[in-house]
């Protein structure tokens, strides 16, 4: 896996970033975008990658981003569809698929912000600090940069099950960041650290600004106390439904989550 280099010789509620904010369902029917979203992509990358090797990757030569090239420039968001052979786009194309989703699944239009995000800022790093001589394609900019993303948006969300994901992600492809360090031989570390910067930032420049208020599917009801005139709140939980912790709880959000999930 890796942006490889070669020498040029060779209805829904939504926050404003349009992520998902509501329940189940409108997760599950995100999550099925998602899907299908990062499906057609992958089929463009291997569509692609096959009219690149019947010409004999032409197009990777042609539409690389080389360092200090101003005529590649707009080249770093068409780079990431290329690959330089059939090995090079087999070892991207899972953890493109998997990042991706789940990258995805959360708001597709926020996650087509992301990508654009990533390319960008993987792609000018490569510019800025890549040597002159070498070309860079590859996929691996946003596979890092989803990484990245996925790894910390729970806690920029403050969505407990995110979160979790993003530690079982974390702690099972730490590895990864050891091809995003200096000295890296035969991919480009510079293009995976600059699309892990985009991610992370991504994490943050998309987060959910959306106030989360809600305490559950419970039917709030404003009273007003006639001796007083002030307005009190009372809550009515529909017959038959999860019974809420209090909100008050440290496993409130928690609890609100897994009712979300259907898993309570």
């Amino acid at each position: 896996m890796g942006a490889r280099n070669r020498d040029r010789t060779g209805v829904r509620n939504r926050d404003r970033t349009g992520g998902v904010t509501a329940g189940p369902e409108q997760l599950i029917a995100e999550a099925r975008k998602a899907f299908f979203v990062m499906f057609a992509l992958l089929a463009v990358v291997w569509l692609v990658q096959l009219a690149n090797y019947a010409d004999h990757y032409a197009l990777s030569r042609d539409y690389a981003v080389v360092s200090g090239d101003v005529g590649t420039l707009p080249d770093i968001l068409v780079a990431p569809l290329l690959h330089w052979s059939w090995a090079h786009i087999e070892s991207n194309s899972g953890p493109l698929f998997v990042f991706g989703f789940l990258a995805a699944y959360r708001g597709v239009v926020r996650f087509l912000g992301l990508t654009l995000l990533i390319a960008l800022s993987s792609g000018v790093v490569v510019w800025f600090f890549e040597r002159d001589d070498v070309a860079t394609v590859g996929a691996s900019g946003l596979i890092f940069g989803y990484f990245g993303y996925v790894v910390v948006r729970g806690l920029f969300d403050r969505h407990l099950i995110d979160t979790l994901v993003g530690i079982v992600m974390g702690a099972s492809f730490a590895y990864l960041l050891t091809v995003a360090v200096p000295g890296t031989p035969g991919v480009s570390w510079l293009g995976h650290l600059g699309g892990l910067l985009g991610g992370l930032a991504g994490a943050w420049l998309f987060r959910d600004r959306h106030a989360r208020t809600a305490t559950g599917d419970a039917t709030v009801r404003t009273t007003t106390d006639t001796a007083t005139g002030a307005a009190t709140g009372t809550a009515r939980k529909p017959a038959g439904a999860t019974p809420q912790t209090p909100t008050g709880s440290p496993r409130a959000d928690l609890y609100k989550e897994l009712d979300d999930l259907g898993l309570l």
